[in-house]
């Protein structure tokens, strides 16, 4: 009796914490009055008018604008593109300690073919905390391994992963070896970096593997392979390959090895080193998703500041940037904004700022037809923010659509803020 009353409490507690019913779609016509648009490419409008219906924005500017449908009055207020995460676990684990929580990688060190969609849990508390700051879209990849499997993505308000699939199956996952690695001292080694004797050997693998998986798509008469089949998007353009990368070695390589090997489109994650090399990513039209701007430096010689300035460093040497920080740990991705927010404290310009997490990675995951920026025909995925969504100060947001749903922006974390507060007022 004892173990059925304790199975109750746990299905009971599931429950109770369960994510916010998504929201219907859009019924009527919506306009917003008053705002100061951030479009996302760059562009400012004040006392914007926006009019978006059946989930597409048709008309928005400062003047000759007619509102249409249900009127937002957002006078003194900001509207922005939803905000996009690219390259991260969300829905594919909710707590790092327990293990049947944890569903980002699986057995085998060269898996392309297996796919992070199908484990994405659209029920997450952990995606539904990205809305109130709006993130409102996320690349979800799987890691472990060398390659470690297909991306797809998402949008951050769904009933199951079918509903919350954007773009399916948009890109392969590399994690490149390095050339250094700190010695094992329970080994008996130094320690310390010191050279991976093993990584020209682990470079050869992923060359032989995608020439191979070239091969195979060429082949008339072949066995079904469904790790060669799931990388020939690589070679036809349709997918792209996300390499991670820090070291200008590392970087070199495993962009000559994919271009070689015959992959089309390669984005580079991470690069801590990409701002020494600027003109090799260039003439390989390699777009760079950087991954740590709130991290000491890796090496002592390095600016004390030098990784909140690597974002800047990129754009002003004329890379597509986006940002991607680091998915040690999930929650912090809703910090997202304020991550761009430090890289206009660097000195760029906040609106090219605001396109690393809107237009830039809209482009970086190829998904800037529909969403990234607030123009006519593209997805009235967007929110209103009581002041600058790139300060935790400003990032107050009243109201949030996907694809014109009016959001719910309760989370699990909005429920204990108000059950305290209440606590705490009342004392």
């Amino acid at each position: 009796m004892k173990n059925l009353i304790t199975v109750i409490t746990i299905f009971w507690g599931i429950g109770s914490v369960a994510q916010q019913t998504p929201a219907l779609p859009q019924t009527e016509a919506m306009t917003i009055t008053g705002a100061t648009a951030h479009v996302g490419n760059g562009e400012v409008i004040d006392n914007c008018t926006l009019v978006f219906e059946n989930g597409k924005i048709t008309a928005i500017g400062a003047s000759g604008v007619a509102s249409k449908g249900q009127v937002i009055n957002a006078q003194g207020k900001h509207v922005y593109p939803g905000f996009i995460a690219p390259a991260k676990t969300l829905g594919l684990i909710e707590i790092n300690a327990v293990r049947a929580t944890n569903d980002t990688d699986e057995v085998g060190d060269i898996i392309p073919h297996v796919r992070s969609l199908i484990a994405y849990n659209a029920e997450s508390q952990v995606v539904e905390s990205m809305r109130p700051n709006g993130v409102l879209l996320g690349q979800i990849a799987p890691s472990g391994g060398r390659i470690s499997g297909t991306s797809s993505i998402v949008q951050f308000d769904a009933w199951n992963w079918e509903d919350a699939a954007v773009k399916v199956d948009d890109g392969i996952h590399l994690s490149w070896p390095n050339s250094f690695r700190r010695g094992r001292w329970w080994m008996g080694e130094p320690r310390g970096f010191q050279p991976n004797k093993d990584y020209q050997d682990q470079v050869d693998a992923v060359a032989v593997f995608m020439n191979n998986a070239m091969a195979y798509g060429k082949a008339s008469n072949k066995e079904e392979n469904p790790a060669f089949a799931a990388t020939q998007g690589l070679f036809d353009g349709s997918k792209k390959l996300y390499v991670y990368a820090n070291g200008e070695k590392e970087i070199i390589d495993g962009v000559t090895t994919a271009k070689n090997a015959g992959a089309k489109h390669v984005v580079l994650v991470g690069g801590y080193h990409a701002h020494k090399i600027t003109d090799f990513l260039k003439q390989h039209d390699v777009a760079v998703l950087v991954r740590f701007t709130h991290t000491l430096p890796y090496f002592e010689d390095d600016d004390y500041d030098f990784t909140f300035k690597l974002p800047k460093l990129l754009n002003d040497a004329g890379l597509l940037v986006g940002l991607q920080n680091s998915d040690a740990s999930n929650f912090q991705t809703r910090n997202l904004p304020f991550y761009a927010g430090q890289v206009v404290a660097q000195g760029l310009d906040k609106e090219k700022a605001l396109a690393m997490i809107s237009s830039n990675n809209a482009k970086i995951l190829g998904i800037d037809g529909d969403y990234g920026t607030l123009e006519v025909g593209k997805s009235a995925t967007l929110f209103i923010s009581e002041g600058d969504a790139l300060d935790m100060r400003g990032n107050i947001i009243s109201r949030a659509f996907i694809d014109g749903r009016d959001l719910s922006l309760e989370t699990h974390q909005t429920e204990l803020w108000k059950r305290y507060m209440g606590k705490f007022e009342g004392e």
